[in-house]
């Protein structure tokens, strides 16, 4: 059975983010001390907020969201549900910066990226992502953000 439009884009999202270096779990099997980032598929936000895709951690810290669109998806339709995951989190966490500041929309074809520390933001297609860890690598279509 082939997968569906989704399940393709998380394919191909998990997949980048194992290229740029970042560790994919489960949260039944979360472990943020395997490496210096750790993406965590289907993470439960605070009451109200649903799931994220993807919350991303950095040496143990969350610091960012990453939603799954399918391909084709216009991804400006989803910045409000992604800010809504960045405000979200659940108790104990204790980011560094609250609301996260780094969030990805991505169908696994084209990512957009939004950085809240410095207001900018850009998009990236398949052969460019963020390594974790290391900043974030946004090389076309950088705009600030007033």
């Amino acid at each position: 059975m082939s997968p569906t439009p989704e399940q393709r884009a998380r394919l191909d999202i998990d997949s980048a983010l194992e290229a740029a270096g970042w560790i994919i779990q489960d949260r039944a099997a979360m472990n943020l001390a395997a490496g210096t980032g750790v993406a965590v598929r289907e993470f439960r936000m605070a009451s109200g907020h649903g799931f994220a895709d993807y919350l991303l951690f950095v040496n143990g810290k969350a610091v960012g969201v990453l939603e799954a669109k399918p391909a084709g998806y216009a991804l400006t339709n989803v910045e409000l549900q992604a800010d809504k995951y960045a405000g979200g989190l659940p108790a104990g966490l204790n980011p560094p910066v609250h609301p996260l500041p780094f969030l990805y929309l991505s169908t696994g074809v084209e990512t957009r990226f939004i950085n809240g520390l410095r207001r900018t933001r850009g998009v990236v297609h398949s052969e460019g992502s963020g390594r974790a860890g290391t900043g974030h690598s946004v090389s076309c279509e950088a705009e600030v953000v007033t």
